[in-house]
């Protein structure tokens, strides 16, 4: 195990020249690097006004309304709870395309609601496309999320407090202010910081849903500076100043609270009295009905519209199965990749914190979570200026794509399994030691046995982070090498909705399945 700390030390290495390269590319690409320029352009200007107003308002609706969501969670019980649960901790990993298809399909200009208001002689009161698409998108992915972190926080609350409050005859009014609010506002920094960061850089989203130069991000101006006009210095200064203002988040959000893990299987639901009444029931009835209205419909319509006269056709078409088997292979070898540099980067925090070097693990950790602060966008701007000037980019694309995934994928496997390894480690360090087991057999008895399950948790995570990302293959696809998000995004370009629908259900079918089964490889008897 002494060579551990030198292997992990060199995947970091390996990892923080990737980015450095890709960081030295938009400098050389904006030699001027007058960052004012930015702010002084009009056009910049309003993209970086419109990408803080968007997540800004997109926090305060998923964060707002998760508040008495996660509340009503907290308090009733009943027999989906377990499975609707689970399906707020998938949606922020879901094909965002997916769940995209299945917003336009009821609240699109041809959708579901469209189609019922037009009988009865009437309009759409709003488009889709634009700001209400891009916040309605944004609420449907971030606010399953944050009632599931808020609820943990409610779940968290002693049971002996529980009984104090039913014993002092407290309404729901008072335990709300007086125990469970002071909770919950503990973790609204955490959570506000994360939706925030995620609304601020989303990408597939606003280019589904954008509604032109009014709705447009600084991600989505990157990619196109690139893409279209092949504007370079453009392109490089616009992925600088994202970054700046990442970094910038990022070193705030760290301020206002630290962050808290979230592993699956950590809720347990405290059945406790309380004061109830019709008006309770009522308000918590609601609030649950209301995101299950949000969340499933979308997710039903994919499903029903899958099945279409067009499902043939597609499934006859070569186009499909190369963009299906494209994603297979950067979904897998992304996975692994993450999995890997993930493990090897933790044997090498923990064996440091072990011996009381908590900052330099620390410090270690952080270069494996670098892609917060840098999004796979930008990366993959900074890498097309530079394998652009030593050789052509799009041979390189398969190697870009699983790479810029791999590292998107890796702050959730730090995440998910720096702790398990370390509590595994300060348990069971001494007795293997006495045992004399060390390397491959303590590994194969020790490690493997008892993080499993976070392993299969962590792999599956990425493996569905890879299969439904956008934002790398869309500046490197191409007719020749293109995944399932980048052939659904053209047919919804090109208005092939019936083809989309069926592509749609094969790309959530198959994040599903393959989420399902590699959680059961895992977790299979050895």
């Amino acid at each position: 195990m002494n060579s551990v700390p030198k292997i992990g030390l060199g995947v970091a290495v390996i990892i923080a020249a990737f980015v450095i390269s890709a960081f030295a590319a938009l400098l050389t690409a904006a030699p001027s690097l007058d960052i004012t320029a930015v702010w002084g352009d009009p056009y910049y200007r309003h993209v970086t006004r419109f990408s803080f107003y968007q997540a800004l308002l997109s926090t305060l609706l998923s964060v707002g309304l998760a508040i008495p969501v996660a509340h009503a969670l907290s308090r009733r019980q009943f027999f989906a709870k377990a499975l609707l649960l689970k399906l707020f901790a998938t949606t922020l990993v879901l094909p965002v395309l997916v769940g995209v298809f299945g917003l336009l399909a009821i609240y699109g200009n041809s959708g579901l609601l469209a189609k019922g208001l037009s009988a009865l002689d009437a309009q759409l009161p709003f488009s889709i496309y634009g700001l209400n698409g891009i916040l309605l998108a944004h609420v449907f992915f971030n606010l399953p999320y944050a009632s599931r972190l808020l609820l943990q926080a409610l779940d968290g609350i002693p049971e002996e407090q529980h009984k104090l409050c039913a014993h002092l005859g407290m309404g729901s009014w008072h335990k709300f202010k007086w125990v469970e609010w002071p909770r919950l506002r503990q973790q609204l920094p955490h959570v506000c910081g994360l939706v925030f960061m995620l609304c601020f850089t989303s990408f597939a989203t606003v280019m589904a849903l954008g509604g032109g130069p009014k709705s447009t991000t600084i991600e989505l101006a990157i990619y196109q500076a690139i893409k279209f006009d092949f504007d370079l210095q453009a392109g490089a200064l616009l992925a600088l100043w994202q970054m700046l203002l990442c970094g910038a988040l990022a070193l705030a959000i760290q301020r206002l609270t630290k962050p808290l893990p979230v592993t699956p299987g950590s809720l347990s639901p405290q059945r406790f009295q309380f004061k109830d009444s019709r008006w309770s029931k009522a308000w918590d009835s609601f609030w649950i009905m209301a995101v299950l209205v949000l969340v499933l419909p979308p997710l039903v319509m994919v499903v029903l519209s899958g099945f279409n006269a067009q499902a043939g056709l597609v499934l006859a078409d070569h186009k499909f199965w190369s963009a299906l088997w494209a994603s297979l292979r950067v979904a897998l070898l992304a996975s692994v990749f993450a999995l890997c540099a993930g493990v090897l980067i933790l044997l090498t925090s923990r064996a440091w914190r072990l011996h009381s070097r908590h900052r330099r693990a620390d410090q270690l950790e952080l270069v494996g979570t670098i892609i917060l602060v840098t999004p796979g966008l930008v990366i993959s701007t900074g890498l097309f200026l530079l394998l652009r000037a030593l050789t052509d980019v799009f041979s390189m694309a398969m190697l870009v794509v699983v790479s810029v995934n791999g590292l998107m994928a890796l702050p959730y496997v730090i995440k998910t399994l720096s702790q398990p390894m370390l509590h595994l480690a300060q348990q069971y360090q001494l007795l293997c030691a006495s045992l004399g087991m060390r390397g491959w057999q303590r590994l194969r008895i020790v490690e493997w046995r008892a993080l499993r399950r976070p392993i299969a948790h962590a792999f599956a995570i990425s493996f569905m982070l890879s299969m439904g990302d956008l934002s790398a293959i869309a500046l490197f696809g191409s007719q020749e090498f293109r995944t399932l998000p980048l052939y659904l995004f053209q047919l919804l370009g090109s208005y092939q909705m019936e083809a989309a629908a069926v592509v749609s259900l094969t790309l959530l079918l198959l994040s599903v399945g393959c989420f399902t089964v590699i959680e059961a490889l895992f977790k299979a008897r050895q």
